[in-house]
């Protein structure tokens, strides 16, 4: 049977990231045309399921698996060609220096997206991203590292790594992939509000163009789990030392 790699990368976004990015449409909608608007909606990640911390724990658990599907389903069709590993850039070889790169990545991106964010508050342009809401469990550090682990292995696998692999095999052009990453990136982030829709943006620009260069998805695997790692650990520390 012939390989249809559109399809292939259409069915694997259905299942994961092109889902999330339909339901991001519609939270944006719905804070918009709310009573409270925009600046008055509240967002919450990593929130809690349930009241006893067993059945919470369960849902956690949950909630980082199932979601991880649609890469093994990446990893399944790129094997049918080779090694996935190969294909996408992950390297041992390249470990340490592309945690070097990584960390460098994410302090540029990351501080100053949290000052996009803050201004976007100011100007009634984001919701109000909750970030601690199982605060209280035991299993809350290891619960929010997952996590990040979970959004940074399912996002760049996807939104990057498969994307560029099957668009080429369509014959796009770097500049035209690049665009497309970034602009799927911001749009299942639109349920932070229009400074998500920016600020991703932004951020899918480069990390399109670092993974057009440097040909590994590595860098950009630990540049997303640092920059979640701080925004879900230190984030609400910081938010209610300014005030917010």
């Amino acid at each position: 049977m012939t390989r249809k790699p559109l399809l292939e990368l259409l069915l694997v976004l259905g299942v994961s990231l092109g889902s999330s990015a339909v339901y991001s449409v519609l939270s944006l909608l719905r804070s918009v045309t709310s009573e409270q608007g925009l600046a008055g909606s509240q967002v919450t990640l990593n929130r809690s399921f349930a009241d006893n911390q067993w059945i919470d724990l369960g849902y956690q658990i949950a909630g980082f698996i199932f979601p991880l599907i649609p890469v093994l389903l990446v990893i399944y069709f790129l094997k049918l060609d080779g090694s996935a590993s190969q294909q996408l850039g992950i390297y041992r070889t390249t470990a340490v220096r592309d945690t070097g790169i990584g960390a460098t990545i994410a302090a540029a991106i990351g501080i100053p997206g949290i000052g996009l964010y803050l201004l976007a508050r100011a100007n009634g342009l984001a919701a109000d991203v909750v970030i601690d809401s199982i605060v209280e469990r035991w299993w809350e550090v290891p619960v929010l590292l997952l996590n990040a682990a979970e959004a940074s292995i399912l996002e760049e696998t996807i939104a990057v790594g498969f994307l560029f692999i099957q668009l080429r095999k369509l014959g796009l052009s770097e500049n035209l992939i690049i665009f497309i990453s970034a602009s799927l990136r911001a749009v299942y982030h639109l349920y932070q509000g229009f400074a998500g829709l920016l600020g991703n943006f932004l951020m899918g620009i480069i990390f399109g163009y670092l993974y057009s260069r440097l040909g590994r998805l590595t860098p950009l695997l630990i540049a997303h789990f640092l920059m979640d790692v701080a925004v879900f650990l230190a984030g609400p520390a910081f938010l209610i030392w300014i005030g917010i």
